[in-house]
């Protein structure tokens, strides 16, 4: 997937305007206490958005994602129950979330006034659960698959990995291969890591090569997530990684 970065962007900018459209609503009544109360969270609002660029690119439920379409596992086959029980899903759960389950998804969000974006995060989990929260543990689903995969005898390799998600600036949400941008794919160097390879990188789990990119050269990968904040905090790592054999 060519990926387009709007580097561009000026957040200094945006701050600026914002202060200023304030500095003008303060100047009608400076003397107030509550308005020194207000000056100061903004202030602290305006650091936190340095801090965390363009997390409005997420869904609503984008922070907790549970599970989305192309997803697949433990957790998408709970989900799955739900919706069956529910009466938005027809058939059997099988684990994969495919089109049916994100309709389904979307059907229950719509018939709860929920954001429809055929994502299951917390909100939506609730009205299928029947309000009580999800846990993984009370229900004995994993969360990190990828610390239960062996690493058998394949091959370590060191790399530069970065971080991206079908939310950030200029990207879309399907990778070269036509996959969906989701966790569990990175994009890499097809002459160093062939599309089509399981690997293991540690602290994030099992993955595909499925993605390409223009600056994806040599011994770096881009790893993808579900959401753009989770992008934002790997940052750059050096790992070695374990080629799945």
């Amino acid at each position: 997937m060519k990926r387009e970065r709007d580097e561009g962007r000026s957040i200094d900018m945006q701050i600026r305007k914002l202060l200023l459209a304030v500095r003008d609503f303060m100047g009608l009544g400076k003397q107030h206490q509550e308005h020194r109360r207000f000056r100061s969270a903004l202030t602290l609002g305006a650091m936190l958005a340095v801090s965390v660029p363009l997390a409005i690119h997420a869904p609503a439920e984008a922070a907790h994602i549970l599970v989305k379409e192309g997803m697949r596992g433990p957790v998408v086959q709970h989900v799955q129950e739900l919706l069956i029980k529910g009466g938005y899903l027809d058939g059997a759960a099988d684990g994969v979330a495919g089109p049916l389950t994100r309709a389904a998804i979307e059907e229950c969000q719509q018939a709860h006034s929920l954001v429809v974006d055929g994502v299951c995060g917390e909100a939506t989990y609730r009205v299928l659960s029947g309000g009580v929260p999800y846990d993984p543990v009370a229900l004995g689903i994993p969360e990190d698959r990828g610390s239960q995969v062996s690493r058998g005898n394949g091959r370590s390799l060191y790399v530069s990995a970065t971080a991206y998600s079908a939310f950030d600036p200029g990207n879309t949400n399907r990778t070269a291969t036509g996959t969906l941008v989701r966790h569990g794919v990175i994009a890499v160097d097809p002459s160093v890591i062939p599309l089509g390879t399981h690997v293991f990188i540690p602290g994030y789990g099992e993955a595909v090569a499925e993605d390409v990119g223009g600056a994806i050269k040599g011994h770096r990968i881009d790893v993808a997530f579900d959401t753009h904040m989770e992008a934002l905090m790997f940052g750059r790592q050096d790992l070695e990684i374990f080629i799945m054999e």
